[in-house]
């Protein structure tokens, strides 16, 4: 039987306790965004590919499992265990790393990082996105990406629950 090695992109998973040192080495500015992405769907891709063109690398910051099930979108939430979310994040060639936060924010992995590009969804305005004050505060820049298409994973969940 023939092994093959595991592939090129997991190398784009970063441990927690490893970022500080892995985004320091990353070109900038540096974006970084984060969320569940449970079920990656169009709206997933179209708004990581708009923040990825706001910077020259970005970092993505996925909630745990734990974390997700604490934001109350059903207790079978998250469909995809953050293993899998992790790996096919890091398959997308818009993302230069991505790692995870057990917290309910993700601001220590924003001070970790040290974005100059702080970005989310067009539901977030500016002065609610955790971790603006600090990214503005070091002469960073803050965003919120409009939705180009209205999607969402609960949607596309019912939807498939209603088949």
């Amino acid at each position: 039987m023939t092994t093959y090695p595991a592939p090129a992109f997991e190398a784009k998973i970063c441990p927690p306790d490893q970022l500080a040192a892995r985004a320091a080495a990353l070109p900038r500015p540096l974006v970084f965004t984060n969320g569940c992405f449970d079920i990656l769907h169009r709206g997933h891709v179209t708004y990581l590919a708009q923040a990825r063109a706001l910077g020259a690398a970005m970092i993505v910051a996925l909630n745990s499992d734990a974390s997700v099930k604490r934001q109350g979108k059903g207790d079978d939430r998250p469909i995809n265990t953050l293993e899998d979310r992790l790996a096919v994040m890091a398959a997308l060639g818009c993302v230069d790393l991505v790692t995870w936060f057990d917290e309910d924010t993700p601001i220590a992995r924003i001070l970790d990082a040290r974005p100059t590009v702080l970005v989310k969804g067009g539901d977030w305005p500016v002065e609610r996105i955790v971790g603006a004050p600090e990214v503005l505060g070091w002469g960073g820049t803050v965003h919120s990406v409009p939705f180009r298409h209205e999607r969402s994973t609960t949607a596309l969940v019912n939807k498939i629950r209603s088949l």
